[in-house]
């Protein structure tokens, strides 16, 4: 456990009751001072992951796998040698919690993905089984590198409820639950309708919701491109240690060809045997992909919010309007549209003076209700569109960076194993020369 002095020392803004405008603030303030987020004060790690068994919520027996979270205060005025790590133990599970806690909080932020808990886009040497060694292994990796996203965020990386989840072992999920997060979570159904409804969506929400789809579709495409190539090349790998077999029995019947064959035989079956360690390379890479096909979930996450902030705020509008007219209509005595209250009035007789004076007070009050909802509503629209964009320029910043260093270093390594198996075949051709 963290001392409290620690965690006196790193200032929070996790408070779910800030306006968007105050979190703007942040994430401009944090911008403009890049040295103040929570990596340069901490260091964080995920060391190990371990299986456990153990029973679940209704006593059956699971098995599942747990990782050690390390962390470390980063003392920049000390050359002394660090000290232990503090540590703790977290599932998958509550990973995803705090991923759930932050989008709920920070809905204007393109909140980092965690990695798949299955694995996708596998080709068919690659186990799928999500308590495969390999796959837990990679799943560690980006759980660590989601940690480190959110602890370099200007504004994520200085929530309470963040902090809490690398320190404090005990008794963390009730912490997070007592935030209410989840009664603020809107839900699918109220998100799809105001997708359908909204009447003057953003061009540029629109837009970059449009992208999402879009770089989703490419992302998954390049995937699976990249897990068929890797079929073949696992193939195409294995096949020259046939090579390296017939070489060998070829040379066991020469006596002046022999030791040239048999040297050959034994490029091709070191050339057949690296295929493991290159593939396995490879899904680093795709790994990389990986995580940005996840974002775009989470980058038209944005763009649902911002369509759900229009939508009642047309909502509020079209209410306040619709109560003005039946003021006008209650004042003057004219219906101007056909109504249930107009029939009414022409079946049953007209309202006393008093009945319309009463129904006028309370149209009036709800007026003023709706008027100031309204500019409740159009203040958080605007807000929450200027801090959002704040966080997608930021995001599309680190895709473009991100994406292209992964790509020059496939390109990299693509290069570097047609440069291997050129230089097999020369090894091979020296040996043939000798013969």
């Amino acid at each position: 456990m963290m001392a409290d002095t620690e965690s006196e020392e790193i200032a929070v803004i996790g408070n779910t009751d800030l306006t968007p405008s105050e979190l703007e603030n942040n994430i401009k303030n944090a911008m403009v001072e890049k040295g103040t987020h929570l990596l340069k004060r901490l260091e964080i790690s995920v060391a190990e992951a371990e299986k456990r068994t153990g029973k679940n919520a209704v006593s059956m027996q699971e098995t599942y796998t747990v990782y050690l979270i390390e962390t470390r205060a980063v003392d920049g005025a000390s050359e002394a040698a660090s000290p232990a790590p503090d540590s703790l133990w977290r599932r998958y599970s509550e990973f995803e919690l705090l991923r759930n806690y932050l989008l709920v909080t920070y809905s204007f932020v393109v909140v980092p993905p965690l990695p798949e808990k299955r694995a996708e886009f596998v080709w068919h040497k690659l186990s799928a089984d999500n308590m495969d060694p390999d796959f837990v292994e990679r799943r560690r990796v980006g759980l660590e590198n989601f940690l480190l996203r959110v602890a370099s965020h200007p504004v994520l990386a200085n929530d309470k409820i963040f902090y809490s989840f690398l320190t404090q072992e005990q008794s963390w999920k009730e912490v997070v639950f007592e935030t209410g997060f989840q009664a603020k979570a809107d839900s699918r159904l109220k998100a799809l309708n105001a997708t359908f409804r909204v009447k003057n969506p953003d061009k540029r929400f629109a837009e970059m919701k449009h992208y999402g789809d879009e770089l989703q579709s490419v992302i998954s495409q390049l995937l699976r491109v990249r897990a068929r190539v890797a079929d073949r090349l696992y193939g195409v790998y294995k096949v020259h240690g046939n090579y390296g077999r017939v070489f060998s029995e070829w040379s066991a019947i020469e006596k002046e060809m022999g030791d040239g064959l048999q040297s050959a035989g034994h490029h091709m079956d070191a050339y057949a045997a690296s295929v493991d360690d290159i593939l396995e390379e490879e899904e680093h890479y795709a790994d990389q992909l990986k995580e940005y096909l996840f974002y775009t979930e989470a980058l038209r996450a944005v763009c649902r919010k911002h369509e759900l902030c229009q939508f009642e705020l047309e909502m509020a509008a079209q209410d306040l309007t619709s109560k003005k007219q039946q003021r006008e209509e209650l004042a003057t005595g004219t219906v101007r549209t056909f109504s249930l209250k107009g029939m009414t009035s022409k079946l049953f007789g007209q309202e006393t003076p008093e009945q319309r004076e009463a129904k006028l007070k309370i149209l009036e009050t709800q007026i003023e209700e709706g008027e100031d909802m309204l500019k409740e509503k159009n203040t958080e629209a605007e807000e929450f569109v200027k801090s959002a964009w704040v966080d997608i320029e930021r995001f599309r910043e680190q895709k473009d960076r991100d994406l292209k260093e992964a790509l020059i270093s496939y390109a990299i390594m693509q290069i570097s194993m047609c440069k291997k198996g050129i230089q097999v075949w020369n090894n091979a051709k020296e040996c043939f020369s000798k013969m």
